[in-house]
C-alpha cells in the first residue's frame, strides 16, 4: 500500500516541472491526483500520463490568479471524490527581470495574484472541507529567491515571502483542527530554470557552484520526496515549517545577479 492510499492531492501547476514532479510522486505512492494547471494542453497531457499508469487522476482548468477559477478547483474536486487530503499551491505567474525601480504595478499584481491570493484563495476553500474531515495537509511552494532577496525578482520574491508569512500563520491558526500547514523552498531544474541556465551558461555556472551538492534538484526525484513526507503519516507532527530542498543553496545564499545595469552605468 502507498504511502498516500486513496487520499485526494489538488496539486495546481502540475503540468510541468514541481508540480507535475509532485503529482507523478503522489499517485505512483496511491493518491487521487487532481491535476489543476492553467495549460489546458500539459494538464490533460499530465493526467493521461497518470490514469496510464493506473492512477486516478482529474484534470481542472484551472487559473489561479482568478478566484472563481480557484473556487470552482475545490468545488470540482469534491464532486469527483467527496474530500480534500493534500493541497499544495505550487502555481506562480512569472514576470521578466527588472532593477526594482523599474517594476510595474501590472507585474506586481501578476505576481501577487498568481502567488499570494492564489494560494490564499486555495487555502480558504479547503479549509472548511479539510475542517470538517477532522484535518488536512497544505503545501505551499514558496522560493529562496525571497529568502536570498535575488536581485531582479522583487515582485516574485514578495509574493513568495509573503506565502511563508501566509503559511506560518495558517499553521498557528488552524492547528486545533488538524490542519498542518509547510513550504518547501526548492532549487530545482524546471523547464523556466532550464531555459534561464542555457540561454546564460556562466552566471548559471557561478550558481552552481555555490550549491554546496553542485546541481538543481530533479522535480520528482528531489522535490517531490520532501512533499510526500510532508503530505503522508511521516509528517503528522510537523506543521509551520520551511523546508528547504535546494542542495543546500540557503546555506551561504546563492547569488542572483544577471547582470543588469546599475542606474546610470554604462
Amino acid at each position: 500500500m502507498g504511502r498516500l492510499e486513496n487520499r485526494v492531492a489538488i496539486v495546481t501547476g502540475a503540468g510541468q516541472g514541481i508540480g507535475q514532479g509532485i503529482a507523478r510522486c503522489f499517485a505512483k505512492e496511491g493518491a487521487r491526483v487532481v491535476v489543476a494547471e492553467i495549460d489546458k494542453a500539459a494538464g490533460s497531457a499530465t493526467t493521461d500520463e497518470l490514469q496510464a499508469q493506473g492512477a486516478s487522476a482529474l484534470f481542472i482548468h484551472t487559473d489561479v490568479g482568478n478566484k472563481a477559477s480557484v473556487t470552482r478547483m475545490v468545488e470540482s474536486s469534491l464532486k469527483e471524490y467527496g474530500r480534500v487530503d493534500v493541497l499544495v499551491n505550487n502555481a506562480q505567474g512569472l514576470t521578466g527581470l527588472a532593477r526594482l525601480e523599474h517594476k510595474t504595478d501590472d507585474q506586481f499584481a501578476r505576481s501577487l495574484g498568481t502567488g499570494l491570493y492564489g494560494t490564499l484563495w486555495a487555502m480558504q476553500a479547503v479549509y472548511p472541507v479539510m475542517r470538517a474531515q477532522g484535518g488536512g495537509r497544505i503545501i505551499n511552494l514558496a522560493s529562496l529567491n525571497g529568502v536570498n532577496a535575488h536581485k531582479y525578482s522583487v515582485d516574485y520574491n514578495a509574493a513568495k515571502e509573503a506565502i511563508r508569512a501566509l503559511s506560518r500563520t495558517a499553521a498557528a491558526e488552524w492547528g486545533r483542527h488538524n490542519i498542518q500547514v509547510n513550504v518547501i523552498c526548492p532549487a530545482a531544474a524546471t523547464p523556466a530554470a532550464v531555459a534561464f541556465n542555457q540561454a546564460n551558461p556562466e552566471l548559471a555556472a557561478r550558481m552552481l557552484e555555490l550549491i554546496p551538492l553542485g546541481r538543481l534538484g530533479d522535480p520528482e526525484q528531489d522535490i517531490a520526496p520532501v512533499a510526500l513526507f510532508l503530505a503522508s503519516d511521516d509528517g503528522r507532527y510537523v506543521t509551520g515549517n520551511t523546508l528547504h530542498a535546494d542542495g543546500g543553496g540557503h546555506i551561504n545564499g546563492v547569488p542572483w545577479d544577471p547582470g543588469l545595469p546599475e542606474e546610470g552605468d554604462g
